[in-house]
């Protein structure tokens, strides 16, 4: 293998990388961006309505970690089955991840439709942020049957190296998302005014016109796999117990880390109702910026897994892959550095667009967003390195025990200290809650250097 300091000499690589890397960026940035917008609009509308659609988020938050989960686990078995040119058993992986993920939106469904004030009142005690939460859930909770399948049905795609399909289905999304929020929102056009519940309809009525799209897409459009209904949505016996033994690690870390993201808003909730407001604002910037790392760590599973697949055993393709996660490393450096100094330089002007924040959430805003321009660099490195490199390689293990240490070992009880025992500001239980994306970068950096984690998956046999 062919290579120049660091950095690899093989154009192949470079030409895939960019090739799925833009257009899974320019996908997140237009699907945050609807989040973005929801968040200013309804900012502008009340502070109470947007903690209220805050809380309800990190519900959805945590469901849409574990479909992710569900996502990535379709991409790495998927990507090693596209590697050896295996269309039948990726299709038979697809229809056994769409089943689990449909099982999961329809149990959020049934729970959101029974127990709607319980699950509020877990992130705030102010009634008032409560009931607009109440009031959005009534409808959000629809979409939680059709996110999995527009989710899933876009990380097959992924795993052929078909993304610009996501890139279009979310410019749409974004256009008719931000139509509908600004009239049912605000009331304009002769529309009645919803306030949270009316950004409830625009998220609705978007997820609804996904699915179509991408339905349409996969069953009419694609010819890499050709893919019908039957295939798709059928329970395989065989498969699908092989798809949940792979795939539980990649779920379990990921909903954790949901979970753990959803505390963040819990403990901040019990703290202030300034504090829930002004996590809102901040970190949806930062989701914005972190697509960059987020389309790193897609494009990244799929290259590494692509290459161990069409590779005889691990040893003839550890060459390669050296020189894949060198490159790699050194780009999630520079993509780091770039989101940070963004990130400082927007935070003002994109915090003066919420109008109802109270002068005290806007300057905890604006000092959450100076910490995440520290961490935010951290989580640059550490996640693609372990999730596009070392789990896209096939060791989901190390993933689960590191998240389990330094999450639930070492952040949460500091933050839950920080907040409640030594009753620290705002601003430093933040810091706490994401010390994990600096301390992090060590294990990642010793573990996907020692190039022990490469897992070729067996091939399946046809029934």
């Amino acid at each position: 293998m062919k290579k120049q300091g660091m950095f690899t000499r093989d154009k192949s690589f470079y030409k895939t990388f960019f090739a799925l890397y833009f257009p899974l960026v320019l996908y997140q940035i237009v699907t945050l961006s609807v989040n973005l917008a929801d968040n200013i609009m309804i900012g502008a509308y009340s502070q109470n309505a947007l903690s209220g659609i805050a809380a309800v988020n990190q519900i959805q938050f945590v469901f849409m970690q574990i479909i992710m989960g569900g996502g990535d686990a379709l991409v790495a078995m998927s990507s090693q089955y596209w590697g050896q040119k295996d269309k039948p058993a990726i299709k038979r992986v697809a229809s056994s991840a769409l089943l689990f993920g449909s099982m999961v939106g329809v149990l959020l469904f049934l729970c959101a439709s029974l127990f709607p004030l319980s699950m509020v009142r877990i992130f705030t005690d102010d009634m008032a942020v409560v009931a607009e939460g109440v009031e959005y859930l009534s409808l959000i909770r629809f979409t939680y049957v059709l996110f999995p399948i527009s989710a899933l049905l876009l990380a097959l795609l992924r795993s052929i190296e078909t993304v610009r399909i996501g890139l279009y289905v979310s410019l749409v999304s974004l256009v008719l998302n931000c139509s509908l929020n600004y009239t049912f929102i605000f009331g304009h056009f002769g529309a009645p005014c919803l306030g949270a519940k009316g950004a409830a309809v625009g998220t609705l009525v978007a997820r609804a016109v996904e699915l179509l799209i991408i339905l349409f897409y996969v069953l009419r459009a694609d010819k890499k796999l050709c893919a019908k209904m039957r295939e798709l949505f059928a329970y395989d016996s065989t498969v699908f117990p092989l798809y949940v033994k792979t795939g539980w690690r990649f779920m379990l870390v990921s909903g954790l880390f949901g979970l753990s993201t959803a505390l963040q808003t819990v403990i901040l909730g019990h703290m202030t109702s300034d504090a829930i407001a002004a996590n809102s604002a901040a970190s949806t910037l930062f989701q914005v910026l972190k697509v960059m790392a987020v389309g790193a760590s897609s494009a990244s599973a799929v290259i590494v897994g692509k290459t161990i697949g069409k590779a005889s055993s691990e040893e003839e393709c550890l060459p390669q892959v050296k020189s894949y996660a060198k490159t790699l490393q050194l780009m999630y450096v520079c993509i780091g550095a770039f989101i940070s100094i963004s990130l400082f330089l927007l935070r003002t002007p994109v915090l003066s667009l919420y109008s109802s924040l109270t002068p005290e959430a806007y300057r905890m805003a604006n000092a959450f967003l100076l910490v995440l321009c520290v961490t935010g660099f951290g989580t640059a490195y550490q996640m693609p390195t372990l999730v596009g490199i070392v789990r896209g390689g096939g060791d989901s293990k190390f993933i689960l025990y590191n998240d389990l240490i330094s999450i639930w070992g070492i952040v949460l009880p500091m933050s839950f200290l920080a907040a409640f025992v030594f009753h620290w500001p705002p601003v430093a239980v933040i810091f706490c809650l994401n010390a994990d994306q600096i301390f992090k970068c060590g294990a990642a950096f010793v573990k996907v250097n020692r190039y022990n984690w490469m897992k070729k998956i067996g091939t399946l046999t046809s029934e």
